[in-house]
This record gives structure tokens, C-alpha cells and sequence, in this order.
């Protein structure tokens, strides 16, 4: 009822920068909250960046001050800007949204399919 169509992902050396984004689409009433996640090979996934309806966010530590998360409530799109990238950062990023549906209030939890990053040293 919700798809997540993610872009932006590809290979860059270290230091460069890269933009995800994120659409939503389907039977949404209203989203809350949009964030990004990552996965690297052979760890669990984790958090990158949240943020509200509202405009907070939150960071991991590990992307504060190099990532900017920010969202077009209009267009129902997050973006995830990626600078100073490091090997590090090399993982699978998805996307997750959180709001209400049209039909009955019944709420969602929506992860898109991933894009890849690939970080060079």
C-alpha cells in the first residue's frame, strides 16, 4: 500500500559526496516520521538519520556533521545528503517511512529496497 523508491547511490572516493533520495507513494494520509538506515556486509543494520514531521532530527554519531537529512513533505520525499564520505560509510543505505494510511487510520512501516554505496579508499 506504501512503496519506497530510493535513488542516488553509487561508487565514490573518499572525501567525495553523493545525495539519496526517497519517495513515497501509495494510500498515504499523512507520514511522520522518514529516516535512513544502513547495512555494511556482515553487520546488523543501523541507524544513519531520522527525521520528524515537524523538521527534528536525529544523527548517529558517526555521520554528525558530514550528513544532512532533509524532507519535501510536499512530494512525501526524504533526501540524504552525504559528504566527506568515508570507506566506512561503504554499506546498503534503505529507507524507512512511518505515517497513517487513508483507509481506516491504520498506520504503515515502509522500508524501500536499498541503494548501494560504495566508498573508495
Amino acid at each position: 500500500q506504501v512503496q519506497l523508491v530510493e535513488s542516488g547511490g553509487g561508487l565514490v572516493q573518499a572525501g567525495g559526496s553523493l545525495r539519496l533520495s526517497c519517495a513515497a507513494s501509495g494510500s498515504i494520509f499523512s507520514i511522520n516520521a522518514m529516516g535512513w538506515y544502513r547495512q555494511a556486509p556482515g553487520k546488523q543494520r543501523e541507524l544513519v538519520a531520522t527525521i520528524t514531521s515537524g523538521g527534528n532530527t536525529n544523527y548517529a554519531d558517526s555521520v554528525k556533521g558530514r550528513f544532512t537529512i532533509s524532507r519535501d513533505n510536499a512530494k512525501n520525499t526524504v533526501y540524504l545528503q552525504m559528504n566527506s564520505l568515508k570507506p566506512e560509510d561503504t554499506a546498503v543505505y534503505y529507507c524507512n517511512t512511518r505515517g497513517t494510511l487513508r483507509y481506516f487510520g491504520a498506520q504503515f512501516d515502509s522500508w524501500g529496497q536499498g541503494t548501494l554505496v560504495t566508498v573508495s579508499s
